[in-house]
Formats: C-alpha cells, structure tokens, sequence
C-alpha cells in the first residue's frame, strides 16, 4: 500500500506539473516563432542534439545511483546512503567540468554540422557557449535529486522542476517581448537552471539532515565493483539513446537544412511533450518497483511487470492514433500550414512514438533490477545500424529517410533484445509469452487505428471546432474499442480495482474531514 500510496503521489504531481509545463511551453513557442525566425529555432534544436552527445560525460552514473540507492533506502541504512552520495557528489563535479570543457573545445567544429550558415542577428558561436554553460551547471548539485526520487519522493522533485520551468518560461518571454534578443533569452535560462539545482540541494539537505555529516565510510569494495560494472555498461546505453535520439536533426540539418530542422522540432516538441506525459507513469512507479524488487520474490515481480505492460499498450496505443489523426491539425492551429510534415512523414513520426513506448515497461524493469550489464551490446549494435540507415535513407528519400532509418534500428535491436534480457535473468521465463502479447495488442491497435481514421475523415469541418469534434471521437472510439476487447483480462480488473479502491480510500478521508469539523 505504501508503494501504490507513493506511485500515485508521484504521478499526480507529475500530471500536473507537465500540464502547467505544456501550456508554457506552447504559448512560449508561440512568442519565439513570431519574434525570431525558424532558423533561430533550428539552431535551437540542432544544439540542443550537440550537447545531448555530450551528456556521454555522464556515463550512466545517475542510472546506477539511483539502482545503488534502492536497497539502502529499503533498509534505512544512512551510512551506506552517506558513502554513495559522497561519491556522487564527486562524480558530477568532474563530469560538468568536463561538458564544460569539452563542449567550448568543439566549437571550431560547428560549421561541419550545419549545411548552410543562417543569417541571424546573434553570434553563433556564443550562442552555442551559451548551451553549453547551461548544459554543464546542470550537474552540479543535481545529483541529489536522485535520491529524493529514489526514496519514492520524486513528486518534490517535480514540485520544483515544473515551478521553475514555467517561472522560466515567462521570463524568457518576458525577454523576448522587450528586447527580442536570443542571447539574453538563453541567459535567462542559465540562471533559472543553475538556481532551481541549488533550491533542491537545499531541500535533500533539509529532507536526509545526516548529509551534512562528516563522518563518511568509505564504501566497501563489492559495492564499488557493482557501481564500476554498472557505470560501464551503461555508457553503451548513454551511447544508443544519444545517438538514436540525438542525431535526427544533425542528420537533418546537414544533408536537408536547417529549417526543416525547425519544423521537425514542432513536431518533437509534441511527441516529446507527450513522452513526457505518459513517462511520468513509469518514472513515478519505477522507485517503487525498485523496492518491490528488493523486498519479495520473482513472481511478484513479474505479475507485477505484466500489469503495467497492460497499461504501457492502453497508453501508448490511445496516444498513437490520436496523434495520426490530430497532429497537422494541431499545428495548422497552433502555427499555421508552412509548418507541416505531409503524411507519410507523421505516419513514421507515429510508429517510432509507438513502437519507442512499448519499451517503458520493460526499461521500468531493468532500471529497477539494474540488468544494465546482460545487453550492454545491443545499444552499439543500434547506434550503428541507426547512422548507417538514417544516412543512406536521407540521401534517397530525404527527411523521411531519417526517421525510418530510426524504426530500422530500433526494431532490429532494442524491440526484442531489452525484454529478452528481462526475461531471462529476472523472470527465467521464455520471451514468446511477451511477444505474443505484444502481437495481440498491435493487432487491437490497429484496428481501433483504421475504425477512427475512416470515422474522422467524414468530418469535414475544420478549424479549432473540427480539431475538438475530431479529438472527441478519438476518445471515445479508441478507448471504447479498447474496453470491449479488454475489459476481462486480469490487468484490465487490477487497474479497475485499483482505481475504485483509490476513490473509495479519498472519499472515506473526505468525510471523516467533513465530520471533524462538524
């Protein structure tokens, strides 16, 4: 009850926060593409793609933080908690100098990421210092953050995170609207980052009091040889995220241009807003998960997993065709018609979002039982195969190419290979059971898909009025679709009760409260 009671504390937070944080962030970009231009926001992107490269310095230490945290928050062993933040601490100091460093040496080599030079205003070089400042002070004090969300307490975390995201947001268009200049925009944001770090450093600080101790153990030698093994392994994993994630709009802006890269960037700022959304799912369970794993068996474990792979599917699925059906409307909306991908291009966009989703459950696992080291190949395997495709297919499809060379690699690699490792040495079990469900729900996506595509394109309105009638429909086929087919499973009955229990739980509060005052 404890984990639930945590996990939902923690989603809740994570909703609202996101909510208030999407709002901002669109009536931000609103202002930026009305002061500056696209290729202001291209170069947003493409540098932002640059020093994601860059968090390679971090080399899997905050993954494997968080794992080592786990068990000693289970058993309430400050000591042990003492000796791996000590080590931490020192860790992201050299790792944001390093970003600092490295990232200013590189400047020299901008002009090869970029096919054509944009005329703006601004110095590009400062511009890209300026990113790599913020980049780099955002490791310092940060690492304590982990271990508030590691103690099941990341809605804290998140209270802070979202209030100084949207402080910054309006300050930055506060900035915009006065002086239209994109230095002190990005300025704006360096202060905002480096003061939102030191308020949660204070917050740990205030929350685990023994922090401040001087007396720290060293750690012992098994627990050093673990954190090693797992720091390594996850820089292979540092490595395939970066280079998967990070190299669209290098690839984009050197053989395609930078304004595609800007309209590219409209589109990501949606997907990954929703990413952001729905992972705020996983990210709240994944500490409770963590001290599931270290306090029963593997049964539970998995009955568990089998659980929240049911409600990755509902989300995922349900987000996929909304966006098939929704995303140019939106935007043709939002910014208006010059900013639009044709369709072909959002139908990949909408399969990588799809089939990128149906990995959350899985990775929530492997986080929480740190099998970094058992597939420490695969993200090698899928960085290559991801270049190699995302370039060849550039050249002869253009943008498009991109974007499939990015499904390529993640279905040859991460689609089967994460859940295999998960069930093998957590589970013990046979990946088929897993990919047969994987299959059924495909299937069950599909057809809901093809009912609320053919269904939407009779409305013929449109406009903000089409928009809303054509998202009403998605919600109410989808998930209608969804319950027929769904609503005797063993899953779909646990989040039922789960839920009914939950308002139950409130509504009893509620009226003890309203008692109590009488």
């Amino acid at each position: 009850m404890q984990r639930t009671s945590s996990s939902i504390k923690n989603l809740i937070f994570a909703f609202i926060g996101q909510a208030a944080g999407i709002v901002m962030n669109f009536i931000a970009r609103v202002v930026f593409l009305r002061i500056l231009t696209a290729e202001y926001l291209g170069l947003n992107g493409l540098f932002t793609n640059i020093l994601s490269m860059l968090s390679l310095m971090e080399l899997g230490v905050g993954t494997a933080m968080t794992f080592s945290l786990y068990k000693p928050l289970a058993t309430s062993d400050k000591e042990k908690i003492k000796s791996l933040m000590n080590l931490y601490r020192k860790s992201y100091i050299i790792i944001g100098i390093l970003v600092l460093v490295i990232g200013i040496g590189i400047t020299p080599l901008l002009p090869y990421f970029i096919d054509e030079v944009p005329k703006i205003n601004e110095n590009i070089n400062l511009i890209y210092i300026l990113f790599v400042i913020n980049t780099a002070i955002s490791y310092f004090y940060s690492y304590k953050r982990s271990l508030i969300s590691s103690d099941q307490k990341r809605y804290i975390a998140t209270a802070y995170r979202y209030i100084f995201y949207c402080l910054l947001n309006i300050m930055q268009i506060i900035i915009l609207l006065l002086t239209k200049n994109y230095i002190w925009y990005l300025i704006t944001q360096i202060i905002f980052t480096f003061a939102e770090n030191v308020a949660i450093s204070k917050k740990a600080d205030k929350l685990y009091p023994y922090l401040k101790e001087k007396n720290i153990n060293k750690l012992e030698k098994e627990d050093t040889e673990k954190i090693k093994k797992n720091v390594v392994a996850m820089i292979g994993h540092k490595i395939g995220g970066i280079i998967v994630g990070g190299t669209d709009n290098i690839i984009l802006s050197k053989f395609v241009g930078l304004v595609e890269v800007g309209i590219y960037s409209n589109y990501y700022l949606i997907i990954n807003a929703l990413n952001v959304i729905i992972g705020q799912v996983f990210t709240a369970i994944t500490a409770s998960v963590g001290n599931l794993v270290a306090t029963t068996n593997k049964q539970k474990v998995y009955d568990i997993f089998k659980k929240v792979f049911f409600l990755d599917f509902w989300l995922y699925a349900f987000s996929s065709i909304c966006l098939l059906v929704l995303f140019n409307r939106f935007i043709t909306i939002w910014i208006g018609n010059e900013y639009l991908f044709s369709m072909d291009i959002v139908l990949i966009l909408v399969i990588n979002f799809y089939i990128t989703g149906m990995r959350k459950a899985v990775l929530t696992f492997r986080d929480a039982t740190g099998l970094y080291w058992a597939d420490r190949y695969k993200p090698f395997a899928e960085s290559i195969i991801n270049i190699i495709a995302s370039i060849i297919l550039v050249k002869m499809l253009g943008t498009i190419g991109v974007f499939i060379g990015t499904f390529i690699s993640t279905i040859t690699t991460c689609f089967w290979v994460e859940p295999y490792i998960l069930y093998k040495y957590e589970f013990g079990l046979s990946i088929i059971p897993f990919l047969k469900k994987y299959i059924l729900y495909t299937i069950l996506m599909i057809i809901a898909g093809i009912i609320t595509v053919a269904l939407c394109n009779l409305i013929k309105i449109t406009g903000i009025i089409g928009f809303i009638i054509n998202a009403c429909i998605c919600i109410i086929v989808i998930n209608t679709i969804f319950l027929i087919f769904l609503h005797r499973t063993e899953e779909f009955k646990y989040f039922k009760n789960l839920i009914l229990d939950f308002i139950k739980n409130r509504l009893k509060k509620y009226n003890k409260c309203m008692r109590d005052m009488d």
